[in-house]
């Protein structure tokens, strides 16, 4: 009887084993965890990249050398170290920041075809371009407050526009861009990714990545839209808001040459702020439009937009800002 017990015992448990092994549904295989992402730049042009990756490489180090030499003007220069200054060398960072992020990876993948990512890297440069991009807009914003109150309030500008106003405004707009984005890469990596680990784009967006996942992402989006569109947008009010102002108050002076001077001096911020919000609000649309427009458009337009910014931030400023003309005069005599 025991004899008869232990081995009905045996076959039913080899018959339990049988079914675990090689009669499991076919979804037990297919989530499996993704530890890494394929990137696949231009998926209808991939015999592009190598042409692109010249023009990018040189627009690269033209941002590169660009910021590094406006904030060692700043920085070396005596006279530029006034808040309007350190202002704009905060801009400098968040481009240097928000190009060594995107472009070396791109340019990696056109070059050595390094198409993959690590599951925490893909989402930290999530993180880093959605939080340092809307940084940069916060920066645009603080600028235009920082030309209203000299122009509008000159009396009062000393006593406002401060270095101790400098660092306010920086942990103001780290700490409100970092806690608004944080959970954009976070709620993505908590999503559970399913055999398909690749990302048809050269960046690791959310919407890109995301989409990636078997589970429902209607939160996620919805999440990164009222975020981005209620700080982005806030911004751009109070830009448009404070130039309006600017305007006013300058189209009042009647003093010879204060109007042209004053227009001069905010025309760069302007110029900046204006080619940053058009690029964005393209880049916005054509995401929108997808079905209309080829989905390589929209990679191209978002490599460029972490590029272009960087590039020309510095250079608008050298030309049309006087003082920092001659504080990199001052430099190159130097060296």
């Amino acid at each position: 009887m025991l004899t008869y017990f232990v081995l009905h015992f045996k076959e039913l448990w080899t018959f339990s084993l049988f079914r675990i092994l090689y009669m499991a549904p076919p979804s037990n295989y297919s989530t499996a965890p993704v530890s890494e992402f394929l990137l696949i730049c231009f998926p209808n042009y991939q015999s592009w990249q190598h042409w692109l990756s010249l023009p990018l490489s040189l627009l690269f180090l033209l941002a590169m050398g660009a910021n590094a030499t406006l904030l060692i003007t700043i920085r070396l220069e005596a006279s530029l170290h006034e808040p309007m200054y350190y202002l704009l060398s905060l801009l400098s960072l968040l481009d240097i920041v928000l190009c060594l992020t995107v472009i070396p990876k791109v340019l990696a993948i056109f070059w050595f075809d390094l198409r993959s990512i690590s599951f925490s890297a893909c989402f930290l440069q999530m993180f880093i371009m959605n939080c340092f991009l809307a940084m940069e807009s916060c920066t645009f914003m603080v600028m235009a407050y920082d030309r209203y109150v000299a122009i509008c309030h000159p009396l009062k500008y000393p006593s406002i526009i401060t270095d101790q106003f400098v660092v306010r405004a920086t942990i103001f707009i780290v700490v409100r861009n970092a806690f608004f984005f944080l959970p954009v890469p976070v709620l993505s990596s908590r999503l559970r990714y399913c055999a398909e680990n690749i990302i048809k784009n050269c960046i690791c967006t959310n919407l890109s990545v995301s989409k990636l996942s078997c589970d429902d992402i209607t939160f996620n989006r919805l999440y990164q839209f009222v975020a981005g569109w209620t700080l982005l947008g806030s911004d751009l009010i109070l830009i448009i808001l404070s130039y309006s102002f600017i305007l006013k108050a300058v189209l009042r002076i009647k003093a010879e040459g204060a109007t042209a001077k004053a227009l001069s001096t905010c025309g760069s911020h302007f110029i900046l702020i204006l080619f940053f919000s058009t690029v964005l609000l393209v880049l916005v649309i054509t995401n929108l439009a997808r079905k209309r427009i080829p989905p390589d458009v929209p990679i191209l337009l978002n490599i460029l937009h972490h590029l272009i910014p960087p590039a020309l931030n510095p250079i608008v400023y050298g030309v049309r800002t006087k003082e920092i003309k001659q504080g990199m005069q001052k430099l190159l005599r130097r060296l």
